[in-house]
């Protein structure tokens, strides 16, 4: 009897201080081709965001320069390649954690409120996504991440950084 197992097997998290943290501060590269080996990145990123209790990871926060994350909020599962942003509506402020500051949050945050994304799913199909509130939050932080942004670089308040021993349950960590 042959046992055939899909192992997606979780990725290293760059964070701020990794020898590789040059990879958060590009914009990255766009995917245009869905192969098996992005499929393969995309079920180990989806691993590694809830092995870490993530509610977001972009690629370049696992040392891959492509434009595509994964989010997940309230059993809502995103996956979005090659993203674009159509439309941002509103604002709202709210406090937001990075997987790859670990130990820091950021208070009053302001986010667009609705947004709509375009981007391909998975399987290469064309997607649109409507979100608001923290979903919506989340998908901009990821947006952020694939063009070189960090959440403190948003911080024009010093006194709106935060430091923990570990985020609150409340806390999106993303």
């Amino acid at each position: 009897v042959r046992m055939v197992y899909s192992v997606a097997m979780s990725l290293e998290i760059i964070t701020v201080d990794h020898p590789k943290a040059a990879v958060l501060r590009r914009r990255a590269y766009a995917v245009r081709t869905i192969t098996p080996k992005v499929r393969d990145l995309v079920a180990r990123m989806i691993e590694t965001m809830r092995e870490h209790h993530g509610l977001g990871l972009a690629a370049p926060q696992v040392g891959e320069s492509l434009r595509l994350f994964v989010a997940e909020v309230e059993g809502r599962l995103v996956v979005l390649i090659d993203p674009e942003v159509l439309r941002q509506e509103g604002e709202e402020e709210g406090t937001e954690g990075c997987l790859s500051i670990p130990g820091v949050l950021v208070d009053g945050l302001p986010r667009a409120a609705r947004v709509r994304l375009r981007g391909k799913n998975r399987r290469g199909r064309r997607v649109t996504i409507d979100a608001e509130g923290l979903l919506a939050r989340v998908l901009q932080h990821e947006i952020d991440h694939l063009d070189g942004i960090l959440v403190t670089d948003r911080v024009q308040d010093p006194e709106r950084i935060r430091h923990v021993d570990a985020p609150p349950e409340e806390v999106a960590a993303v």
